[in-house]
């Protein structure tokens, strides 16, 4: 467990009191607020692996949530003890269920593209016959329905009567007029669990009654007569039955949730689990974070630990996104300690509980905000010694804090651990200060534990730059706007502002140049080679970041151009299939005009050779007109990667996955269960390839039935025979044979297909006169094989394709 004074120190409560405000119920956001980050490595990519997979569930389904959950935690403990739930809890309960059953569904079908959700849906299937048993019982108003037992249904029918026997004979004694005007009103009101009417005082006694109440002024009261008194004990004798046997239906149901305890807490621990995964990624789009790249400790001799710390424009979570300015914290192989040097108020103390708070969230599982491919190490413990607080407190109270703490630190600090230290050896006197904040770097140092220390003393500067592990770094200062700029810079020791700040504020020339004097020549010489490099530093970062946002402009301009292509490239295809659905109609059009000749010639004797070249082109046409457009090169393609054997794919015509089983250069072919069929390369594409997604306009219109065919390939494929029959292909193109040669080739062809176990074929047999069609679905009516047939779609070739579905054993 990591030190818990760190996880204060660092405020990593309040990530976590942040992450809780996502929460969608009660058991999720107690999960966040006890969250801890883990120190095994395969622990803390797992936990990363599940908050990605979440996040890719999230952006295709932006909707997905726990729906309506409860933590029915207690109330099926107390279920458990034989205690009996109340209507509003059954609801409760069956909404909880009904969730994570929908939940399961929604995870298990992606479980190969999402295993760990998967997996997770694997443990959210409610017990059997509890949400039915509910709401056969419980209606959605948190009532006990009549049918909930056929003798609650009789008792309520026997109140009804009762009631309405009830009701019409106290209507007959308001209605009586003789009686009526001794009433105080002619209504029917109750007292007690009584129905009554007011009889006005001077009357008492009257009518034979019983009196059950009076009004606050003594002249009204409220007599039961006598006639109904059997009547309302019948009513009262049957609500007290319906009550007793709704608490045994309650009792009842109570009993059958509680023999499921064990397992309803387990799905309400998943839930939480779950949607604890949700509000990390929830959190991380927000952040703008992204997922790090966790890795172990590295052997790199005896006086390196092994540890990584690659972090590029990190941000701290806390703080305001639009002000904060990230930081990249990058160290090389050699080096393991970071002595970070800076005026007041310049960002040291953030740089270091962005370091130590981004490696907690990482090893929680949580993504952080960080550019993508930062690395960390996964730490063992994290440890920080950091006080924020800057008063002029007593020295001795503040030094022998800071030095408990930090004792308490190497106690349990090791070569595995990141220990963070504020103003190291500050609060007493300078010397002293400064020789044993150098005499504790070097103990960090010795015992190769990953350190990240930032002080006021120039003699670390020397000290880390002197010492084999350790690097110095700087806050960037502006000298002029006088003004900290909160730039990490790797690599650089801080400068001494002093003499230049003073200059800029105005202190007279002559005390500056007095005091220029009084400093050791070298030093100023230092002082000026640190000041150009940190200037030639500032430019190249300005410079870099130019560049960068070109970078980031141009892909922008690509991304748009390419949609413009892509839209022209679907305008494109919407004008070629318009023109031909003309030309098919043009082309009918003057196929019945050659038919009408033809007749015409016969009757009146006259050779037919004259026409055979006219058809012969009309039928050439035709297979031209027939041809669907192609999208072209915008489409999407797999150049990008080779395709390999055996590499699953989509088919975009089919919007079924598939398996490649033998590539050409223009063609592959692909197994869809036991169905094997030719494929163009830009017909498939491979799973999840977001930019290569085609909308539904763009897909060719399928049928309901030829889709679900091929969806129960699977199941059918269970059914299968060991050794398959080699497929003939989806289609036959029987246009220009005679209708006997054709009939021949279509028997061969439908049998080997059935062998197979194709779901259905395509038979093209062209327009024409339609005499070959009408040969091939009479054969296809009467074969054994087919199961239906159906005319194909626009986009297959309407009316001269016939899709054969083939019987299935």
């Amino acid at each position: 467990m990591m030190d818990v004074k760190t996880l204060h120190t660092l405020e990593f409560e309040k990530v976590l009191e942040k992450l809780s405000t996502y929460a969608a119920f009660s058991a999720s956001a107690d999960l966040a607020h006890v969250l801890h980050p883990c120190n095994e490595l395969q622990a803390a990519k797992d936990r990363q692996a599940f908050t990605t997979e979440t996040r890719h569930l999230l952006s295709t389904q932006s909707d997905i949530t726990i729906g309506g959950s409860r933590d029915i935690r207690p109330m099926a403990n107390r279920a458990a003890q034989h205690g009996m739930l109340e209507p509003t809890e059954l609801l409760s309960i069956r909404y909880t269920l009904a969730a994570a059953r929908d939940l399961s569904r929604t995870l298990i079908e992606q479980a190969e593209e999402l295993p760990l959700l998967g997996q997770l849906g694997q443990e959210l299937p409610p017990p059997p016959g509890i949400i039915e048993a509910i709401s056969r019982v419980i209606s959605e108003r948190g009532e006990v329905l009549d049918n909930a037992s056929p003798k609650l249904a009789s008792i309520r029918s026997e109140i009804k009567v009762a009631h309405d026997r009830l009701m019409s004979k106290l209507q007959q004694i308001i209605a009586d007029p003789h009686k009526s005007k001794m009433l105080q009103e002619t209504i029917i009101t109750q007292r007690n669990g009584r129905y009554v009417i007011p009889l006005r005082s001077e009357f008492k006694g009257r009518i034979n009654a019983i009196i059950h109440d009076q009004s606050s002024s003594g002249a009204t009261i409220f007599i039961e007569p006598l006639v109904t008194v059997e009547l309302n004990n019948r009513w009262h004798e049957l609500q007290l039955a319906e009550r007793d046997e709704i608490r045994r239906i309650l009792l009842e149901l109570s009993d059958l949730i509680g023999a499921e305890v064990v397992q309803i807490r387990n799905i309400v621990d998943t839930l939480a689990r779950l949607d604890l995964g949700l509000m990390m990624a929830k959190y991380a789009e927000d952040l703008d974070a992204t997922e790090p790249i966790l890795v172990d400790f590295e052997a790199r001799g005896e006086e390196q630990p092994g540890s990584t710390i690659a972090l590029r424009h990190a941000r701290h979570p806390l703080l305001d996104p639009k002000s904060v300015v990230p930081i990249d914290v990058e160290i090389d192989q050699h080096t393991f300690g970071v002595v970070i040097t800076g005026p007041n108020t310049g960002g040291k103390t953030v740089s270091l509980k962005t370091v130590g708070l981004l490696a907690l969230m990482a090893q929680s599982g949580m993504h952080i905000p960080v550019q993508s491919g930062s690395q960390l190490s996964v730490f063992h413990d994290v440890f920080a010694d950091i006080g924020d607080e800057q008063s002029i407190e007593q020295s001795l109270s503040t030094f022998s804090g800071h030095i408990t703490n930090i004792t308490r630190i190497l106690k349990r600090a090791n070569s595995h651990c990141l220990v963070l230290l504020d103003e190291l050896g500050s609060g007493t006197d300078p010397q002293e200060g400064s020789a044993l904040a150098r005499a504790l770097l070097s103990y960090l140092v010795k015992q190769r534990i990953t350190c990240l220390i930032a002080t006021h003393y120039p003699e670390l500067k020397a000290f880390a730059h002197n010492t084999t592990g350790l690097i110095n770094a700087s806050m960037e200062f502006n000298l002029r706007t006088l003004q900290p700029t909160y730039n990490l810079m790797i690599g650089l020791p801080g400068r001494s502002n002093a003499l230049a700040i003073s200059e800029r504020l105005g202190l007279p020339k002559e005390i500056i140049e007095e005091a220029r004097s009084m400093v050791d020549p070298t030093e100023l010489k230092a002082e000026d080679l640190l000041d150009e490099i940190h200037r030639q530093r500032s430019i190249s970062r300005k410079e870099r970041h130019k560049a960068e946002m070109s970078r980031s402009e141009a892909r922008r301009l690509e991304h748009k151009l390419n949609e413009r292509l892509e839209q022209i490239e679907d305008e494109r295809l919407e004008i070629l299939d318009k023109a031909r659905q003309s030309a098919e109609y043009e082309v009918e059009k003057l196929q019945r005009e050659l038919l009408d000749l033809r007749k015409e010639l016969a009757r009146a004797r006259q050779p037919l050779d004259a026409l055979k070249s006219i058809e012969e082109k009309v039928t050439d046409i035709q297979e031209e007109v027939n041809l669907p457009p192609v999208r072209k090169s915008g489409a999407p393609t797999l150049d990008e990667q080779p395709l390999r054997l055996g590499e699953k794919v989509i088919v975009r015509s089919l919007g079924m996955q598939a398996v490649i089983t033998a590539i050409t250069q223009d063609e592959l072919e692909v197994q869809i269960g036991n169905l094997r069929v030719r494929a163009a390369v830009h017909d498939v594409q491979r799973p999840g390839d977001g930019k290569k997604q085609v909308s539904d306009t763009d897909k060719p219109k399928i049928r309901s039935n030829v889709r679900k065919a091929l969806e129960n390939l699977d199941e059918n494929q269970n059914k299968a025979p060991s050794v398959m029959h080699p497929s003939p292909g989806m289609e036959l193109d029987l246009r220009g044979q005679m209708a006997e040669d054709a009939l021949n080739g279509l028997e061969n062809f439908i049998e080997s297909a059935y062998l197979s176990g194709m779901p259905f074929v395509r038979i093209i047999h062209g327009k024409g006169t339609g005499k070959l069609r009408q040969v091939v679905r009479e054969s296809l009516s009467k074969n054994q094989y087919i199961d239906h047939w159906e005319s194909g779609v626009e986009r297959e070739g309407g009316e001269g394709v016939t899709v054969s579905f083939l019987k299935s054993d």
